[in-house]
């Protein structure tokens, strides 16, 4: 059979692959560029928050999810999973792609845990799977970029070090955190996050990102009190410029006994870093008894990244 021809009988008729939520433990933010992007140094750390994508032959290529806040995810070809299916079928040159593809969905949406790259990760590695393309790891990176900054990890997982506008992956060491997640009502846009941050860093010299030292060494200890003290976010002002009421949960979850808080990405989850298992449970506990958040999800790091299950 040639890359041309449609799946065969003898090809998987499902495939379903699960991809990780991610925390950016620094997220350090350059000037706008002219193409309107950031440069950044981007910690990510991949967490145990999962959403999977399951992939089967169809007439057509369509789009659905189920799942907490199923009914914030679009379903027409917006979506990254269509686009990724859409960029994959090109590659290969395969005709359009007749795939329906399903979103088990766990991550927040627009929660600033990276939820839509995720699946657009997961997308892309499914068809590949079920296509039978076995494509190169660095190819798929490519199209991972293509997708968006955050694709690419969620496509690797673990824990890395973003650069550029986040999509050029070092890997760095980690070792084992604990962490809760207190998931906001609504969602705050990327975009608008970033639109944010230019006009509260208005006429003052931004400097050029760089990853932290201390922060690297205190990843790759395991040493949760290290991490807590070099966490950093540099959006995390633009966030709670938006989302005022962000900054009364930051204050529940440290009060409850986390350890560090800030918010995960461009918000408005927030995140904490707890000592362990226990402390998680009591930190969600007092989060949700406070009312200040829709509700709280605890996971564990690194996580590995898109997974054939």
């Amino acid at each position: 059979m040639s890359r041309a021809d449609t799946p065969s009988a003898g090809k998987p008729r499902s495939v379903t692959v699960r991809v990780p939520a991610k925390v950016n433990v620094q997220l350090a933010v350059g000037a706008a560029r002219p193409d309107g992007f950031h440069d950044l140094a981007n910690v990510f750390l991949a967490v145990s928050l999962y959403d999977e994508v399951t992939v089967t032959p169809a007439d057509e290529l369509t789009v659905t999810c189920a799942g907490p806040d199923a009914d914030q995810v679009p379903l027409d070809r917006t979506n990254l999973v269509a686009r990724a299916a859409e960029t994959l079928a090109a590659r290969s040159g395969l005709p359009a792609p007749a795939v329906h593809i399903h979103i088990a969905k766990n991550i927040p949406v627009a929660g600033g845990m990276a939820g839509g790259s995720a699946d657009g990760a997961g997308a892309l590695v499914a068809c590949d799977a079920l296509w039978g393309l076995d494509t190169p790891a660095a190819e798929l990176l490519d199209m991972c970029a293509e997708l968006g900054s955050d694709v690419p990890f969620s496509l690797v997982g673990g824990a890395a070090l973003g650069t550029g506008r986040g999509e050029i992956l070092t890997p760095v060491e980690a070792g084992a955190f604990h962490w809760v997640f207190a998931v906001a009502g609504g969602g705050l846009s990327t975009p608008a996050v970033f639109r944010e941050f230019d006009r509260l860093a208005r006429g003052r010299e931004i400097p050029a990102p760089q990853a932290s030292p201390a922060l690297l060494a205190a990843l790759a200890s395991g040493d949760p009190d290290a991490l807590a003290a070099t966490l950093v976010n540099d959006l995390q002002p633009a966030a709670l410029s938006l989302r005022p009421e962000l900054a009364g949960t930051l204050a529940a979850g440290t009060d409850a006994g986390a350890l560090a808080a800030l918010v995960s990405g461009s918000g408005p989850t927030t995140a904490f870093l707890v000592r362990d298992a226990e402390s998680a449970a009591k930190v969600a506990a007092a989060l949700e008894a406070s009312g200040l958040c829709r509700t709280t999800r605890t996971a564990t790091s690194p996580a590995p990244g898109a997974t054939l299950l």
